[in-house]
């Protein structure tokens, strides 16, 4: 059997690559031709990718783009319709035509594209229920009861094989410590140097406004270190005399500048000097696209480097769910003030995510979103070089941002401010310097589709062209 009953599909039309854009059209034709229409149903991807010899994973992409555009609705079943209301068609000159500000706001919200967040739309919500059922089902009274502070042990085995799989850690679930986010990581970390005698910490310049915040609370004094095209200034964070120093190493935020071989062993030789600690915050690494993966730091020196990291990225924020792998010395307290501060993370969720991971549904998951994140970095790289002419882009190989490099002569606090004004919010990169340095804005493509990125970034564009001090 070549092809399908369903619409004539003809899978030899198209292209060898590019298969899901052109699944993707032939279904929007034939909503907009009313071949298909309001409340139709459409075949199983299973099914329609077994009769067009294609993947199935072709199948779903086509069947979510084509959702996001409002096109078709998947019912509780599980079945996909035709929407009830279609969306009016409009060609790409038409959508480039069509009033920004509709474009931006939906119910009189910002379009917030200065989050580097996933796509949450895509959290496998039926995946997440089936897993909680599950464990509902399976759980003994010890479940139910008190769980260990540092975390459920099977979400920490879980975990000590995931990271070895996904970022080439070798941990004994022991080293594991189950937190709220990264930044309950940082948060539980600052107090325990702080019970040290180490009361500053060295920072990226530019770096992370959130991990300031939170370090700066516990702390009395952050050191600003600049970073470079090959990542921190190690030389200019030796001169701090600090004792602890967060990085990002994997993909620098904002600039997305991965820490060289030599800076890693000279920051690694660093901390063994000083005997301090580095605080690696992997917060990003599961996305990669136009490079191979860079390693964790942490296997150079597990006894100076402290690694932290979430699924915030990759499932939802709202779980508040990371981990922290603490060299010994530290192990014992943080795991004190992690049952001092709230007994730990509740362990119904953490029991949920454990199935998730052991049944495979967290890479899949995973595997899925790279290929739609791409997608969008895609759109948006596009969209810059349309409406920003001129304008360099950093950080486009991985993660889930860009920073797109300004004119000198643009005050990116002021544009920022602008674009809140006309329904758009974006981060300056001045938000996340301490020293002054060359304007940027700091761009999260994750949760947009690229309609309207392409629509947010050609305003932004628009105010950049109009600013003239």
């Amino acid at each position: 059997m070549t092809g399908s009953t369903f619409l004539s599909l003809d899978p030899a039309a198209a292209p060898p690559r590019g298969r899901t854009a052109w699944l993707a059209a032939q279904l929007r034709a034939a909503i907009a031709d009313a071949v298909l229409r309001p409340g139709n149903r459409l075949p199983a991807t299973r099914t329609l990718a077994t009769e067009l010899q294609m993947s199935r994973g072709t199948v779903v992409e086509a069947y979510r783009r084509l959702t996001e555009e409002g096109l078709l609705v998947t019912n509780r079943g599980g079945g996909t319709e035709v929407a009830t209301t279609i969306p009016s068609p409009a060609s790409p000159s038409d959508a480039a035509a069509s009033d920004t500000t509709t474009e931006l706001a939906e119910h009189g919200e910002l379009l917030n594209i200065s989050a580097g967040v996933p796509d949450i739309s895509a959290f496998p919500r039926a995946a997440w229920l089936r897993a909680e059922r599950r464990v509902l089902d399976t759980a003994t009274p010890d479940d139910l009861g008190y769980a260990d502070p540092a975390g459920v042990p099977a979400l920490r085995t879980a975990l000590a094989s995931w990271l070895g799989r996904s970022r080439g850690l070798a941990v004994s679930p022991q080293q594991i410590i189950v937190t709220a986010g990264v930044t309950g990581a940082l948060s539980l970390l600052a107090q325990v140097l702080r019970r040290r005698g180490i009361t500053d910490c060295a920072v990226e310049d530019p770096g992370a406004e959130g991990n300031r915040r939170i370090l700066n609370y516990w702390l009395d004094e952050l050191h600003p270190v600049p970073v470079d095209a090959s990542g921190i200034d190690v030389d200019a964070l030796s001169r701090t005399g600090v004792g602890a120093a967060v990085v990002t190493p994997a993909h620098q935020f904002p600039t997305g500048v991965v820490l060289s071989p030599d800076r890693r062993r000279a920051l690694v030789e660093w901390a063994r000097s000083t005997d301090g600690f580095i605080i690696e915050d992997d917060y990003d690494s599961e996305y990669r696209y136009d490079r191979s993966p860079v390693r964790a730091m942490h296997p150079m020196a597990p006894d100076r480097i402290v690694h932290v990291s979430s699924l915030s990225k990759v499932l939802a924020p709202a779980l508040r769910l990371g981990w922290v792998i603490v060299p010994e010395p530290l192990r014992d307290d943080l795991a004190e003030l992690r049952w001092a501060t709230d007994l730990g993370s509740p362990a119904l969720p953490q029991l949920a995510l454990t199935d998730l991971i052991d049944n495979g549904v967290l890479e899949r998951h995973l595997r899925s979103l790279r290929l739609r994140h791409r997608e969008r970095r895609d759109a948006a790289v596009d969209a810059i070089h349309r409406y920003l002419p001129g304008c360099t882009i950093d950080g486009i190989a991985a993660g889930l941002h860009l920073l797109v490099r300004l004119p000198d002569h643009v005050d990116d606090v002021a544009l920022c401010a602008r674009a809140r004004d006309a329904g758009l919010a974006v981060q300056p990169l001045s938000s996340h310097r301490a020293a002054p340095g060359p304007p940027g804005v700091v761009i999260g493509y994750g949760p947009h589709s690229p309609r309207r990125l392409d629509a947010a970034i050609r305003q932004l564009g628009e105010l950049v062209r109009n600013t003239h001090c």
